[in-house]
């Protein structure tokens, strides 16, 4: 598994997650994209053989709308997902206000958001567009994904107390043994 074809091909192959992309393209959200471990953990399940879904924590639906960067707002999203996909993990934030929770400047928008993330393997994303086409964004690419490397981005990097807390959270070793991980 090398190449984003390849990436979108599995996914594509995945009856809940096309459904899950299917139900957020639904609400038409600006700059919409499901990423981090909705995408992570199913290619590190494939990588490992696994034949059953790992847990995930939670289906991250980031958009970026700077006209309403409440959460009242992110909360109405996940509402109407629960109605759509009862029984789902949403969680729905606006990268037009995460700047402010990360200290970083205002981003530009989602894929700019990503950007500041803090692994590498966490930050790509997928959509379904208007006529039902996977895309797939990934600020820095997707060797670390495909080669199971969790590395710092540079804000990783910057903030190396929080990646180093967040690994420790994660459990990825756990899950995916063949995983490497780099310590700043």
């Amino acid at each position: 598994m090398r190449a984003d074809t390849d990436v979108l091909a599995l996914i594509g192959t995945d009856q809940w997650m096309m459904a899950v992309l299917e139900a957020v393209r639904g609400l038409d959200l600006p700059d919409c994209w499901v990423g981090a471990g909705f995408v992570r953990r199913k290619i590190w399940d494939h990588l490992h053989g696994y034949t059953r879904a790992t847990p995930l924590d939670d289906i991250d639906v980031l958009y970026f709308q700077p006209d309403d960067p409440s959460v009242a707002a992110e909360q109405r999203i996940e509402a109407l997902l629960h109605a759509a996909m009862p029984g789902q993990p949403w969680s729905a934030k606006n990268q037009a206000r995460m700047h402010l929770r990360n200290g970083d400047q205002p981003y530009r928008g989602t894929g700019d958001a990503m950007r500041y993330w803090l692994e590498t393997p966490t930050c790509v994303a997928v959509r379904m567009d208007k006529s039902g086409v996977l895309e797939l964004i990934a600020p820095y690419g997707l060797d670390d994904l495909v080669n199971m490397i969790v590395r710092p981005t540079p804000a990783g990097q910057r903030r190396d107390e929080a990646y180093r807390a967040r690994l420790e959270s994660k459990n990825w070793l756990q899950n995916w043994p063949r995983t490497q991980v780099i310590w700043p």
